[in-house]
């Protein structure tokens, strides 16, 4: 049976911090939100990540608007962690 939209996106304790995943993959929401703000294209997506389908990116895509600002917190805590990065 194939997956439904609402079972691509799964959130495991210890993995990903217990960040909103696409099914199966170690590839956060907040990721492919982040990738996308930034002018990337669902074409650029695949492309770049071979193992998410279309309807991988849909489920993502309905979850971000569902989770807005789980979404928007997760990238603002990346974003700030970065700075934090000494060299």
């Amino acid at each position: 049976m194939p997956a439904t939209r609402e079972d691509r996106i799964t959130k495991t304790p210890g993995v990903c911090g217990g960040d909103a995943c696409i099914r199966g993959y170690r590839i956060p929401v907040w990721v492919l939100v982040n990738y996308r703000r930034l002018g990337g294209s669902d074409a650029a997506l695949l492309r770049d990540y071979p193992s998410l389908t279309a309807a991988d990116l849909e489920a993502a895509w309905r979850y971000a608007v569902a989770h807005a600002e789980e979404i928007d917190r997760a990238i603002q805590e990346n974003e700030e962690g970065e700075e934090g990065i000494v060299e």
